[in-house]
Protein backbone atom coordinates (compact mmCIF):
# COMPACT_ATOMS: atom_id res chain seq x y z
CA UNK A 1 0.00 0.00 0.00
CA UNK A 2 2.96 1.95 0.66
CA UNK A 3 5.86 3.15 -1.72
CA UNK A 4 9.22 3.43 -0.18
CA UNK A 5 11.37 6.29 -2.07
CA UNK A 6 14.59 4.57 -1.53
CA UNK A 7 13.66 2.46 -4.10
CA UNK A 8 12.14 4.95 -6.66
CA UNK A 9 15.32 6.28 -8.13
CA UNK A 10 13.06 9.14 -9.98
CA UNK A 11 11.49 10.76 -6.74
CA UNK A 12 14.26 10.67 -5.53
CA UNK A 13 15.99 12.70 -8.68
CA UNK A 14 13.83 15.23 -7.62
CA UNK A 15 14.99 16.10 -4.12
CA UNK A 16 17.42 18.69 -4.15
CA UNK A 17 19.99 18.88 -1.97
CA UNK A 18 20.60 20.38 1.72
CA UNK A 19 20.46 23.97 0.99
CA UNK A 20 19.21 24.22 -2.72
CA UNK A 21 16.31 25.85 -3.66
CA UNK A 22 13.77 23.45 -5.25
CA UNK A 23 12.66 24.02 -9.06
CA UNK A 24 11.63 27.21 -9.65
CA UNK A 25 8.49 28.93 -10.88
CA UNK A 26 5.62 26.36 -9.44
CA UNK A 27 2.03 27.62 -8.99
CA UNK A 28 1.49 25.26 -5.69
CA UNK A 29 3.02 22.01 -3.65
CA UNK A 30 0.78 19.61 -2.03
CA UNK A 31 1.86 17.45 1.00
CA UNK A 32 0.66 14.32 2.70
CA UNK A 33 1.57 12.73 5.86
CA UNK A 34 0.67 9.09 7.19
CA UNK A 35 0.64 9.09 10.76
CA UNK A 36 1.78 6.01 13.28
CA UNK A 37 -0.70 6.30 15.74
CA UNK A 38 -3.80 8.69 17.59
CA UNK A 39 -0.89 11.46 18.40
CA UNK A 40 -0.69 13.85 14.91
CA UNK A 41 2.93 14.61 15.28
CA UNK A 42 3.43 10.68 14.89
CA UNK A 43 4.42 11.41 10.93
CA UNK A 44 5.10 7.83 9.30
CA UNK A 45 5.55 8.69 5.93
CA UNK A 46 5.50 12.60 3.90
CA UNK A 47 4.59 13.29 0.37
CA UNK A 48 5.19 16.53 -1.38
CA UNK A 49 4.20 17.20 -5.35
CA UNK A 50 4.82 20.24 -7.01
CA UNK A 51 2.75 21.67 -9.85
CA UNK A 52 3.49 23.78 -12.58
CA UNK A 53 0.86 24.64 -15.49
CA UNK A 54 -1.27 21.83 -14.32
CA UNK A 55 1.75 19.61 -14.34
CA UNK A 56 3.43 17.68 -11.97
CA UNK A 57 7.13 18.82 -11.48
CA UNK A 58 8.63 17.96 -8.39
CA UNK A 59 8.12 15.03 -6.52
CA UNK A 60 9.24 13.62 -2.74
CA UNK A 61 8.90 11.32 -0.47
CA UNK A 62 9.68 9.10 2.24
CA UNK A 63 9.12 6.74 4.91
CA UNK A 64 9.80 8.03 8.83
CA UNK A 65 11.14 6.49 11.99
CA UNK A 66 8.15 8.12 13.70
CA UNK A 67 9.86 7.92 17.38
CA UNK A 68 6.60 6.53 18.20
CA UNK A 69 4.75 3.39 18.81
CA UNK A 70 2.33 2.10 15.40
CA UNK A 71 -1.15 1.32 16.56
CA UNK A 72 -3.25 -1.66 14.54
CA UNK A 73 -5.59 0.90 13.73
CA UNK A 74 -3.20 2.83 11.60
CA UNK A 75 -1.10 0.28 10.43
CA UNK A 76 -4.48 -1.50 9.08
CA UNK A 77 -5.02 1.77 7.03
CA UNK A 78 -1.84 2.83 5.28
CA UNK A 79 -0.21 -0.94 5.88
CA UNK A 80 3.20 0.91 7.00
CA UNK A 81 4.06 -1.04 10.28
CA UNK A 82 7.25 -0.53 12.66
CA UNK A 83 9.78 -2.55 10.61
CA UNK A 84 9.30 -0.96 7.58
CA UNK A 85 10.39 2.45 9.26
CA UNK A 86 13.39 0.73 10.79
CA UNK A 87 16.96 3.08 9.97
CA UNK A 88 14.72 5.40 8.59
CA UNK A 89 15.43 9.15 9.33
CA UNK A 90 12.90 11.02 11.90
CA UNK A 91 10.86 14.21 10.60
CA UNK A 92 13.30 16.25 12.45
CA UNK A 93 15.85 14.98 9.80
CA UNK A 94 14.11 16.09 7.08
CA UNK A 95 12.40 19.20 7.76
CA UNK A 96 14.76 20.92 6.21
CA UNK A 97 14.07 19.44 3.27
CA UNK A 98 9.88 19.84 3.82
CA UNK A 99 10.91 23.65 4.69
CA UNK A 100 13.00 24.26 1.28
CA UNK A 101 9.87 22.66 -0.79
CA UNK A 102 6.92 24.31 1.47
CA UNK A 103 8.31 27.97 2.79
CA UNK A 104 6.83 30.38 0.74
CA UNK A 105 4.47 28.97 -1.67
CA UNK A 106 0.99 27.56 -1.48
CA UNK A 107 0.67 24.28 -0.12
CA UNK A 108 -2.50 22.16 -0.65
CA UNK A 109 -3.57 19.58 1.37
CA UNK A 110 -6.53 17.64 1.64
CA UNK A 111 -8.33 18.25 4.70
CA UNK A 112 -6.10 20.47 7.70
CA UNK A 113 -5.21 17.26 9.20
CA UNK A 114 -1.58 17.63 7.45
CA UNK A 115 -1.10 21.24 8.59
CA UNK A 116 -2.08 20.32 12.44
CA UNK A 117 0.09 17.06 12.05
CA UNK A 118 2.66 19.00 10.37
CA UNK A 119 2.88 21.78 13.16
CA UNK A 120 2.76 19.02 15.97
CA UNK A 121 5.99 17.06 14.74
CA UNK A 122 7.74 20.51 14.11
CA UNK A 123 7.01 21.24 18.38
CA UNK A 124 7.61 17.73 19.25
CA UNK A 125 11.16 17.30 16.85
CA UNK A 126 12.07 21.30 18.15
CA UNK A 127 11.91 22.58 14.43
CA UNK A 128 11.04 26.01 13.32
CA UNK A 129 7.18 26.23 11.92
CA UNK A 130 6.94 25.65 7.89
CA UNK A 131 5.83 29.24 6.77
CA UNK A 132 3.57 28.70 4.10
CA UNK A 133 0.03 29.42 2.51
CA UNK A 134 -2.11 26.53 2.84
CA UNK A 135 -5.27 25.49 0.82
CA UNK A 136 -7.73 23.14 1.45
CA UNK A 137 -8.63 20.94 -1.45
CA UNK A 138 -11.70 19.54 0.48
CA UNK A 139 -13.20 23.17 0.59
CA UNK A 140 -11.99 23.37 -3.25
CA UNK A 141 -13.96 19.93 -3.91
CA UNK A 142 -17.35 21.20 -2.36
CA UNK A 143 -17.50 24.32 -3.79
CA UNK A 144 -16.44 22.82 -7.20
CA UNK A 145 -18.57 19.72 -7.21
CA UNK A 146 -21.40 20.03 -4.67
CA UNK A 147 -23.49 16.97 -5.81
CA UNK A 148 -21.13 14.68 -4.49
CA UNK A 149 -22.36 12.64 -1.28
CA UNK A 150 -18.58 12.85 0.35
CA UNK A 151 -15.76 15.16 -0.61
CA UNK A 152 -12.98 12.57 0.76
CA UNK A 153 -10.53 12.10 -1.49
CA UNK A 154 -11.24 8.71 -2.92
CA UNK A 155 -15.08 9.61 -3.69
CA UNK A 156 -13.46 13.04 -5.38
CA UNK A 157 -11.15 11.24 -7.47
CA UNK A 158 -13.37 8.48 -8.37
CA UNK A 159 -15.33 10.82 -10.01
CA UNK A 160 -13.05 12.44 -11.51
CA UNK A 161 -11.01 9.63 -12.95
CA UNK A 162 -8.06 10.39 -10.85
CA UNK A 163 -5.68 7.06 -10.07
CA UNK A 164 -5.80 6.64 -6.96
CA UNK A 165 -3.68 4.29 -4.39
CA UNK A 166 -5.45 5.09 -1.25
CA UNK A 167 -3.27 6.35 1.93
CA UNK A 168 0.11 6.12 -0.32
CA UNK A 169 1.00 9.93 0.66
CA UNK A 170 2.88 10.25 -3.05
CA UNK A 171 -0.38 9.23 -4.63
CA UNK A 172 -2.68 11.04 -2.37
CA UNK A 173 -0.93 14.14 -3.04
CA UNK A 174 -0.72 13.74 -6.80
CA UNK A 175 -4.90 12.83 -6.59
CA UNK A 176 -4.87 16.37 -4.26
CA UNK A 177 -3.17 18.63 -6.69
CA UNK A 178 -5.20 17.22 -9.65
CA UNK A 179 -8.15 18.31 -7.69
CA UNK A 180 -7.07 21.84 -7.36
CA UNK A 181 -6.13 21.33 -11.42
CA UNK A 182 -9.92 19.83 -12.18
CA UNK A 183 -11.34 22.86 -10.11
CA UNK A 184 -9.76 25.57 -11.74
CA UNK A 185 -10.51 24.46 -15.69
CA UNK A 186 -14.19 23.29 -13.75
CA UNK A 187 -15.31 26.73 -12.80
CA UNK A 188 -12.76 29.52 -13.93
CA UNK A 189 -11.60 30.57 -10.14
CA UNK A 190 -8.08 30.85 -10.35
CA UNK A 191 -5.58 29.41 -7.97
CA UNK A 192 -5.78 33.37 -6.04
CA UNK A 193 -9.43 32.96 -6.41
CA UNK A 194 -9.20 29.79 -4.43
CA UNK A 195 -7.02 31.47 -1.98
CA UNK A 196 -9.40 34.70 -0.98
CA UNK A 197 -11.49 34.28 1.77
CA UNK A 198 -15.14 33.10 0.86
CA UNK A 199 -17.85 35.17 1.32
CA UNK A 200 -19.22 34.66 4.53
CA UNK A 201 -22.98 32.60 4.31
CA UNK A 202 -25.82 32.92 6.93
CA UNK A 203 -25.31 29.17 8.50
CA UNK A 204 -28.78 26.89 7.23
CA UNK A 205 -31.20 27.08 10.53
CA UNK A 206 -31.24 24.17 12.47
CA UNK A 207 -35.01 21.60 12.29
CA UNK A 208 -37.25 23.14 15.13
CA UNK A 209 -37.36 20.19 17.97
CA UNK A 210 -40.07 18.12 17.91
CA UNK A 211 -42.60 18.47 21.16
CA UNK A 212 -42.14 14.96 21.94
CA UNK A 213 -39.86 11.87 21.17
CA UNK A 214 -36.77 9.59 22.06
CA UNK A 215 -34.05 12.87 21.92
CA UNK A 216 -36.36 15.42 23.63
CA UNK A 217 -34.63 17.25 26.23
CA UNK A 218 -31.33 16.42 24.47
CA UNK A 219 -28.87 19.03 22.97
CA UNK A 220 -26.95 17.02 19.94
CA UNK A 221 -23.90 18.43 18.18
CA UNK A 222 -23.36 16.67 14.51
CA UNK A 223 -19.67 15.85 13.08
CA UNK A 224 -19.86 15.38 9.46
CA UNK A 225 -23.18 16.70 8.15
CA UNK A 226 -24.78 20.38 8.31
CA UNK A 227 -27.72 20.93 11.15
CA UNK A 228 -30.10 20.96 8.21
CA UNK A 229 -28.82 17.81 7.19
CA UNK A 230 -31.27 14.36 7.00
CA UNK A 231 -29.48 13.41 10.51
CA UNK A 232 -30.35 16.24 11.97
CA UNK A 233 -33.81 16.86 11.05
CA UNK A 234 -34.76 13.17 11.94
CA UNK A 235 -33.28 14.26 15.38
CA UNK A 236 -35.09 17.04 15.55
CA UNK A 237 -38.02 15.35 14.26
CA UNK A 238 -37.68 12.80 17.18
CA UNK A 239 -37.56 15.71 19.68
CA UNK A 240 -33.80 16.71 20.00
CA UNK A 241 -32.50 20.24 19.94
CA UNK A 242 -29.32 20.08 16.80
CA UNK A 243 -26.85 23.02 18.11
CA UNK A 244 -24.40 24.49 16.34
CA UNK A 245 -20.84 22.94 18.14
CA UNK A 246 -20.32 21.18 21.30
CA UNK A 247 -20.27 22.97 24.50
CA UNK A 248 -21.10 22.18 28.64
CA UNK A 249 -24.74 21.69 27.98
CA UNK A 250 -24.42 19.56 25.04
CA UNK A 251 -25.60 15.88 25.77
CA UNK A 252 -24.75 14.05 22.36
CA UNK A 253 -21.69 14.51 19.82
CA UNK A 254 -23.40 12.54 16.64
CA UNK A 255 -20.61 11.71 14.41
CA UNK A 256 -21.45 10.18 10.72
CA UNK A 257 -20.12 6.84 9.96
CA UNK A 258 -19.38 4.58 12.49
CA UNK A 259 -16.88 3.43 14.55
CA UNK A 260 -13.67 3.67 15.40
CA UNK A 261 -14.14 6.87 13.59
CA UNK A 262 -11.18 7.09 11.98
CA UNK A 263 -9.46 10.84 11.24
CA UNK A 264 -12.97 12.25 12.52
CA UNK A 265 -11.12 11.72 15.79
CA UNK A 266 -8.74 14.80 14.94
CA UNK A 267 -11.98 17.06 14.38
CA UNK A 268 -12.02 19.79 17.10
CA UNK A 269 -15.61 18.74 17.50
CA UNK A 270 -14.83 15.21 18.39
CA UNK A 271 -11.85 16.16 20.67
CA UNK A 272 -13.88 19.06 22.70
CA UNK A 273 -16.32 16.03 23.33
CA UNK A 274 -13.47 13.76 24.71
CA UNK A 275 -12.48 16.71 26.83
CA UNK A 276 -15.67 16.95 28.25
CA UNK A 277 -16.09 13.10 28.65
CA UNK A 278 -12.75 13.14 30.81
CA UNK A 279 -13.90 16.01 33.19
CA UNK A 280 -16.69 14.53 34.04
CA UNK A 281 -19.56 15.57 31.55
CA UNK A 282 -22.65 13.34 30.45
CA UNK A 283 -22.17 14.01 26.62
CA UNK A 284 -22.06 10.76 24.87
CA UNK A 285 -20.25 10.33 21.58
CA UNK A 286 -22.62 8.14 19.39
CA UNK A 287 -22.54 6.94 15.62
CA UNK A 288 -24.90 7.30 13.05
CA UNK A 289 -25.69 3.64 13.29
CA UNK A 290 -26.43 3.95 17.34
CA UNK A 291 -28.63 7.36 16.60
CA UNK A 292 -30.86 5.58 13.48
CA UNK A 293 -31.12 2.53 16.25
CA UNK A 294 -32.14 4.79 19.45
CA UNK A 295 -34.48 6.76 16.62
CA UNK A 296 -36.14 3.09 15.40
Amino acid sequence: MFRDATADVPVQAALPGPGRAPADGLDFVVIDVETACSRVSSICQIGIVGFRSGVVVLEYETLLDPRDHFSSFNTRIHGIAADHVAGKPCFGDVHHVVDVHLAGRTTVAHSYFDKGALAAACRVHDRRMVETTWLDSVRVAKRAWPELPSHKLNVVSKHLGIPLRHHDALSDVRAAGMIIVKAIDQTGISLAGWLAPPARQRAAPAPCPAPDGPFKGHRVAIVGQPRNGLLARQIAGSGGRVVAGVGNTTTILAVIGDEPFGYVRYDAQFRKAEELQRTGSAIRIMSEREIVEQLA
